[in-house]
């Protein structure tokens, strides 16, 4: 029997608010930072206890709940360094999981809901266009197993997205830290552009398998 998770992404924006400037100036490749957050997602699900040291760089800017990096716009927390202190403690005991592989499909799937939210300013996991993550990726294939989703706003670049999803900061199950970290997605597909509020979004898909569509 299939399963769905479906996590919300309504509760990170404050977190996700650090590169606007470069993304309204229209300087990112988004190409280029979607297979970037691949890698990065690989490197932290294979190598988890590696991770921590880049968890760990942000301790020293943290001022209560605010992070203050040198040259970034300040990011007001729900939570403050306890997040991250949870978040390093959770990563040096974290098992690797394997490698994602590339799902192109599932990739189309996330740019739709990139350029329909890029148009018109909504946030979240639905869409007018097509209401949900199952209706979206059926276009282009067929997923197994189990089926999620990340949604990011704000961040262009690929550790910043991981790190931040990793924190989880204001979400009480770490939904998007699970999805990270759940063995059983093995296929992944990623888009990113920009956003007329947040300036990007970068939208990641996670399946137990997918069988594309023959083109």
């Amino acid at each position: 029997m299939k399963q769905t998770i479906k996590i919300t992404a309504l509760c990170i924006f404050i977190l996700m608010f650090l590169s606007s400037n470069e993304a309204a100036s229209g300087t990112i490749d988004f190409r280029e930072l979607e297979g970037e957050i691949l890698i990065e997602l690989n490197l932290a699900r294979t190598t988890p206890r590696f991770y921590v040291s880049f968890l760990q760089e942000l301790e020293k800017f943290f001022y209560g709940k605010e992070l203050r990096r040198p040259g970034e716009i300040p990011l007001s927390t729900k939570e403050g360094q306890t997040a991250l202190n949870e978040a390093i403690r959770f990563m040096k005991k974290a098992t690797p999981v394997p490698k994602l592989r590339w799902s192109e499909g599932m990739a189309r799937g996330a740019r739709d809901h990139v350029e329909a939210q890029g148009n018109t300013g909504t946030v979240g996991h639905g869409s007018a266009e097509r209401d949900g993550l199952r209706e979206r990726i059926r276009l282009y294939g067929a997923w197994e197993k189990i089926v999620g989703e990340n949604i990011v706003y704000g961040h262009t670049r690929a550790r910043d997205v991981i790190i931040s999803l990793i924190i989880d900061d204001g979400v009480p199950h770490r939904g998007h830290r699970q999805n990270i970290f759940n063995p059983n997605f093995l296929v992944a597909g990623v888009a990113c552009g920009p956003h007329p509020v947040y300036h990007s979004m970068c939208v990641m898909i996670f399946a137990g398998g997918y069988r594309e569509k023959k083109q």
